[in-house]
């Protein structure tokens, strides 16, 4: 029975994640849950010989993987139903209110999530969860304006505009309509400009906004304590879990050094809270004689326990890895109390199935799947290693807990690397070094301290925390800047992430199993499967859905080209180091053999720097003048050097010649051209096609090009020049060029209106196939045949049920 108890709540879980990887939602999950249950009740309460019970088994298994698969189905389906109609996007809307969460604070503005409570504008229809940025109005006299001042729990009628849930999507890249769908933000949008913006209630009074508050106002200690400390961002992270003034820099430490997990409330922190709460309320309780009497110690102090470690998560902000602690110290502590404790793997799969019902989109998060696969390493391997413990004296027990560490630290490393790598693309190699300090410093010394100074109002403590962690910050740092402090590699195939996971589980089997060993051989295809290469004379031309803006990967056989590099999104995170960077780990490209900036505009070259430094580049071609940051930084660098494009440059790599058509020296000497008219305009030929990349160049440049390079201006795609704007895309151009087909890089519903209607009817009148970045994501077009190239949508490869397929007639603004 309880062999079939663990395989029944395993499979249910196995039916939720199975929902969150399908493409589409079952047309009734209703029906799925109902027949369901009335299958396994039915079967239960039949009467079956002994020899059948494996019936019983196999149906009692197969009604919980598909209960699983239709509640998530269902809540699935509740939480799209909860969508803003498409005629309601980018049209002013106001609406009443509470702010949901802690407002995350820059320079211009403020983002924070908002529940609605009144729509105000009639007939419109919003979902009950929004998330809004509110940028202060740009200064007229070029004073600073102040950004709006918002706290968590306040009450506001606002004029909002709105999109629904749209994000980049890329192979490799961050999903972000999956995010929003598990914090349950089904619109996003900004504040508009306007005197009816007011704040109705100083505090709405909902149970959710006196911890948000509470929550709040141990951020503002933190920050007036640590006003210009370097890492106060961490230590407001490990008291609150509020993650957000982490700079860019850290993380790239963090996950360098494998200790990411530690910056969050990790399941480690509230274990250790809940132990010293739980420990203090056992000792309290058995002093006293009439209680124990009345309620066994050990219970007290696990019902203790339990509840320090729930309020600590709701004040941590409820992150999946604490979620699961603290769901497997309730089903611990329910089992002291019933008195049939259980096992410490049914302890976990409870904890599996209780976070899974409590939020079943929890699978979407990588947190989830490292958080609970962790703790199943740690329980797997460990079997039949505490008795040998219970035989040592104090000393033995000492040498065996450090030896323990160690070997928790190698199970965790190795047992997660096949998860890591397909997540991440990449595994720190000097984590079980780092962890094996970290852990006990942060654990043991930082995090109490800052939970000290969050129960004690005592602001010194802040900063007893902020210099703990500064010396381990400064070691981290130095480690992190070792040069194989990673393994980074292509995102590996999934059969070979399965065969490695396996292949982990014999390698990490409890003492006994046979052959032990040749579970390291199933994890080679891991790092041996590698992508096929393009043969000699092909090449794949990649433009990526960076939003506004442009950014595109040619790779030949052996080389790889990179023309620019997205925008800038705000003063800490770009699309170099958020999107290009990504791709070009995820397809095993380690390397940047040139990369072209047509122009200084950021939203071209608002990347460079930071896949300057995530990745090597042999050389920088572009249009900027020598002084710009992202020439010197290129300057400075040991591996590369810096030219500028111009018209007539050629070189060929592995069968495939590139020849640049512009600018001329007369753009560069002309001081009043405009930045857009200096764009490299790039030829890529090959025996099986040829491709035009055009930057940002408007009429005049076209003109130019029709008069001085005519010949080479065909091409069977074309990158549209300037996102499709007004400014270019001339007919004559067009017709020049005759592309079979045409790629925008545009963002979707962006400001500008790109691409304008008009000119998206110009190239479809004229024949000409148009694909666009803010429809189907990624766009992959490989020229390997004589034929012209089928284009691979990353929206259309994904396909996810929450992905957002925009309307035809979505079109932007005209």
């Amino acid at each position: 029975m309880p062999s079939t108890l663990g395989a029944c709540l395993v499979v249910f879980a196995c039916g939720v994640c199975a929902l969150q990887a399908s493409a589409a939602l079952p047309p009734n999950p209703v029906a799925i849950i109902v027949a369901a249950a009335a299958t396994a009740v039915a079967v239960q309460t039949m009467r079956w010989p002994s020899s059948r019970q494996w019936v019983v088994a196999a149906v009692g298994i197969g009604a919980s993987f598909a209960g699983g698969f239709g509640y998530a189905a269902w809540r699935a389906e509740a939480r799209l139903t909860d969508e803003l109609p498409r005629e309601w996007e980018d049209v002013d809307l106001r609406v009443e209110g509470v702010v949901d969460d802690l407002p995350a604070r820059s320079e211009r503005g403020v983002r924070f999530a908002f529940a609605v409570e009144r729509v105000l504008t009639k007939r419109a229809s919003v979902p009950a969860r929004l998330s809004l940025a509110w940028y202060a109005p740009w200064p007229e006299d070029g004073a600073q304006v102040p950004a709006p001042v918002v706290r968590a729990g306040e009450r506001w009628q606002l004029i909002v505009r709105l999109k629904r849930p749209h994000g980049n999507v890329n192979p490799g890249g961050f999903d972000l309509e999956a995010w929003l769908l598990q914090q349950g933000l089904r619109a996003t949008g900004t504040v508009r400009d306007s005197a009816f913006n007011q704040r109705r209630d100083e505090f709405a009074g909902r149970w959710i906004d006196h911890v948000q508050r509470a929550r709040e106002r141990v951020r503002a200690r933190i920050e007036r304590a640590l006003p210009d400390a370097r890492y106060a961002g961490v230590v407001t992270a490990l008291a609150i879990g509020d993650q957000r003034a982490i700079p860019e820099a850290q993380w790239k430490v963090f996950n360098r050094t494998g200790i990411t997990h530690l910056v969050s409330i990790s399941g480690l922190h509230v274990t250790v809270f809940a132990a010293f709460a739980g420990g203090l309320a056992y000792v309290l309780a058995r002093r006293s004689v009439q209680l124990t009497l009345r309620l066994p110690a050990r219970k007290l102090a696990a019902a203790f326990g339990m509840a320090a470690a729930g309020t600590y998560v709701m004040l941590a902000g409820a992150g999946i890895p604490a979620l699961r602690t603290f769901a497997m110290l309730a089903v611990a502590a329910v089992g002291i109390w019933a008195g049939r404790p259980g096992t410490a793997g049914i302890v976990w799969l409870w904890a599996l199935v209780a976070v899974l019902l409590w939020d079943p989109f929890a699978p979407l998060t990588p947190g989830f799947w490292l958080s609970y696969g962790a703790v199943a390493l740690l329980l797997y391997a460990s079997v039949g290693r505490l008795r040998d413990t219970l035989r040592c004296d104090w000393r033995g027990r000492l040498a065996h807990a450090l030896g323990e560490g160690a070997h928790a630290q190698w199970i965790v490393t190795l047992g997660l690397t096949p998860l890591t790598l397909s997540l991440f693309g990449q595994v720190s190699l000097i984590a079980p070094v780092a962890n094996a300090v970290a852990i006990p410093a942060v654990t043991l010394v930082v995090v109490p301290l800052a939970l000290a100074g969050i129960l004690i109002p005592w602001d010194a403590l802040f900063r007893l925390a902020h210099a703990a962690l500064t010396p381990l910050m400064r070691w981290l740092e130095w480690l992190s800047a070792l040069p194989d402090a990673t393994w980074q590699q292509h995102a590996p195939a999934g059969w070979a992430v399965a065969v490695a996971c396996l292949g982990a589980l014999w390698l990490l089997a409890p003492r006994g199993v046979p052959g032990r060993w040749l579970g390291a051989l199933w994890l080679v295809p891991l790092f041996a499967a590698h992508p096929e290469p393009l043969p000699d004379g092909a090449f794949r031309l990649t433009v990526l859905d960076v939003g506004q803006g442009l950014a595109a990967v040619v790779e030949t056989r052996r080389h790889t080209l990179v023309y620019d590099t997205g925008p800038r999104y705000n003063e800490t995170t770009d699309a170099g180091g958020r999107i290009v960077a990504p791709f070009l780990r995820a397809s095993g490209l380690r390397r940047v053999d040139t990369l072209v900036v047509s122009h200084q505009d950021l939203d071209h070259s608002g990347g460079a720097l930071s896949l300057l430094q995530a990745t090597p580049v042999g050389e920088l071609t572009s249009s900027l003048p020598a002084d710009h940051a992202i020439v010197e930084a290129m300057q400075r660098s040991v591996v590369g050097t810096a030219v500028s494009c111009a018209a007539g440059q050629v070189w060929t790599w592995d069968g495939v010649r590139f020849t640049m058509l512009h600018p001329t020296d007369a753009e560069y000497e002309d001081r009043y051209a405009k930045t857009n008219d200096r764009s490299c305009v790039l030829r890529i030929d090959s025996g099986h096609g040829s491709a035009l990349v055009t930057g940002d160049i408007e009429a005049k440049s076209e003109a130019l090009l029709l008069r001085s390079r005519r010949e080479l201006l065909r091409a069977d795609v074309l990158v549209v020049p300037h996102h499709g704007s007004r400014t270019s895309s001339t007919l004559p151009f067009i017709r020049a060029v005759a592309p079979a087909m045409a790629v925008i890089g545009s963002g979707y519903r962006n400001r500008f209106g790109h691409p304008r209607a008009d000119i998206v009817a110009r190239y479809t009148m004229s024949d000409v196939r148009v694909l666009r970045t803010d429809r189907e994501g990624a766009i992959a077009l490989t020229f390997d045949t004589p034929s012209i190239p089928i284009p691979v949508s990353a929206r259309a490869q994904r396909a996810r049920y929450w992905l957002d397929a925009p309307a035809a007639d979505a079109a932007p603004l005209q």
